[in-house]
């Protein structure tokens, strides 16, 4: 069992920038560092997309909107995983999800196989 807390979040102007934060306590099986992570938003009245994923071996993914200005990292030590978000745009508003699984695709944690935390809130106006 795994529970994760998003926090972070919060507005700013475009051009600003945001670190998230996701903090994960593993009750039971695999330890934090096995885990493949990632953080995936959601905007109203769209689908949920991903953002960045990172593996338990740190190979990262990103999507293509997001490419250059955010960087995701993991401290296996403090359970924590990070995004960094520069340049911040207008497009990158939303609710922004961490997500946990044990199983990987493509550095980003399988979907219907993860945990997922409660969001945390972006607004970034122009």
């Amino acid at each position: 069992q795994v529970r994760l807390v998003e926090s972070g979040g919060g507005s700013v102007q475009a051009g600003g920038s945001l670190r998230l934060s996701c903090a994960v306590s593993v009750y039971s099986g695999p330890s934090y560092s096995n885990y493949c992570m990632g953080w995936f938003r959601q905007a109203p009245g769209k689908e949920r997309e991903g953002v960045a994923g990172i593996g338990s071996a740190g190979g990262t993914s990103y999507g293509d909107s997001v490419k250059g200005r955010f960087t995701i990292s993991r401290d296996n030590a403090k359970n924590t995983l990070y995004l960094q978000m520069d340049s911040l745009k207008s497009e990158d508003t939303g609710m922004y999800y961490c997500a946990a699984s044990l199983i990987c695709r493509s550095n980003y944690p399988a979907r219907n196989r993860a945990n997922w935390g409660q969001g945390t809130q972006v607004t970034v106006s122009s």
